[in-house]
């Protein structure tokens, strides 16, 4: 066992501000530093979005690191030498695809990657066969699956070892969110929307894989009965440009807000009146999570971890991946039954408190973390002492002086 903090370093090679790195926050903010102390590395664009987020006692390291054999593996490699780290984290497969491998070369006793998706966009025989991650796996020793759906797709698809996988579902802090919360005065009426118009609200970046598309094509059919309804996209990203243009040949551009990255998710959720999510692929969004606590009926994908949160009928309604009619009966069938919408919405913030608390999530992690560990320390342990013996009986046939005590390798992090 440790007998002082064991040193954590989260290391991320994201430019965004999305579900992973909000996870990554959440690690940072509540692992017990009497048994942790957590560092970061992440490229600098990534620091500057998580800002004030990131807690004052967190040693913040700018680093950008795409593959292991770049220039900066070097530095990371600094990194790691002198804040004596002995927990590697890495986020997504990217990351640990640059730094576990840099990890393990450095001595980092314990590493550790959350994969977060399923990476439906990988393509080529190399990359979709997963030759690589499973070249690299072997520098992982435990890899955190977000969801059942995620080991699954590790296991069954990726083909990495079932004893290195763990289930920690995602969680959130659910005292944020309040399923009375009121929204902001003004609010509604600085977007231009009237008092009694329907809210549908999508949290996400404006990525490919949230679907957007597919929300502003349903949007359009939507209003054709409800030709009061308003669409709030909150979030940022590459396809911004794209939809709002998408939004303008569709003519529903007045109906539709694109009010970009918002940190009070909280507020926006208390002006909904349903929370959509049309991803084509997920790991366990948050966001489902988060609508759920703050009582919002919800319209979700079913994808990957989406219908563990999202339960159909029962939590809310969820549909096909890409499928505009099924997604527009969804939230029709929403908009024109107030009673189905506040029972989804109580069922959902029951289940999302029993399954999602972000103290289930952070325990499972830290039991996970030094399991690891000591896993480690002992198997050291056990090399220390059959090299002791050697020596002892080395020497001792020799007259030389006996070994008495193993040197305890755990105390020299």
């Amino acid at each position: 066992m440790a007998t002082e903090p064991i040193s954590i370093l989260y290391f991320s090679n994201s430019t965004a501000r999305g579900g992973a790195e909000e996870h990554v926050l959440t690690l940072l903010r509540e692992v017990d530093r009497k048994l942790f102390q957590p560092g970061l590395v992440c490229p600098a664009v990534c620091v500057e979005k998580l800002g004030a987020d990131i807690p004052n006692d967190v040693r913040v390291f700018p680093l950008t690191l795409q593959k292991p054999y770049e220039w900066n593996a070097l530095a990371l490699r600094r990194i790691l030498h002198q804040e004596k780290v002995g927990i590697l984290h890495s986020h997504h497969f990217g990351a640990s695809l640059a730094a576990s491998p840099v990890g393990w070369a450095s001595g980092v006793p314990v590493m550790i990657e959350t994969p977060h998706i399923r990476e439906a966009w990988r393509r080529g025989l190399i990359k979709r066969h997963f030759i690589v991650d499973r070249v690299v796996g072997r520098c992982v020793d435990r890899y955190i699956a977000v969801s059942e759906a995620n080991a699954r797709y590790l296991v069954n698809e990726k083909g990495l070892p079932a004893r290195k996988v763990e289930v920690i579902q995602n969680g959130c802090d659910l005292k944020k969110f309040d399923i009375g919360r009121a929204p902001v005065r003004g609010i509604r009426e600085s977007l231009g929307f009237g008092e009694d118009d329907p809210i549908l609200l999508a949290l996400g970046r404006l990525e490919v894989q949230k679907g957007h598309r597919f929300l502003l094509e349903a949007h359009a059919r939507v209003l054709r009965e409800f030709p009061n309804a308003r669409l709030i996209c909150v979030g940022e990203g590459v396809l911004r440009a794209k939809l709002e243009e998408m939004a303008r040949q569709l003519g529903i551009h007045e109906h539709v807000r694109f009010v970009g990255f918002q940190s009070n998710v909280a507020d926006w959720l208390a002006l909904a009146d349903i929370s959509v999510l049309p991803s084509l692929f997920e790991g366990l969004p948050l966001v489902a999570i988060e609508s759920l606590a703050a009582g919002r009926a919800m319209v979700a994908t079913d994808v990957d971890g989406t219908a563990e949160v999202v339960v159909n009928e029962k939590t809310g309604l969820t549909v096909s991946p890409e499928n505009v009619p099924e997604l527009v009966n969804a939230i029709l069938r929403l908009l024109r039954q107030p009673d189905l919408r506040r029972q989804l919405a109580q069922a959902g913030r029951q289940w999302v408190v029993e399954h999602f608390s972000q103290e289930q999530q952070i325990r499972k992690t830290q039991e996970l973390y030094l399991r690891a560990w000591n896993l480690k320390c002992a198997a050291a342990n056990r090399i220390d002492i059959g090299e002791a013996s050697e020596e002892h009986d080395r020497r001792d046939t020799q007259g030389a002086l006996r070994v008495e005590e193993p040197v305890d390798v755990s105390e020299s992090r």
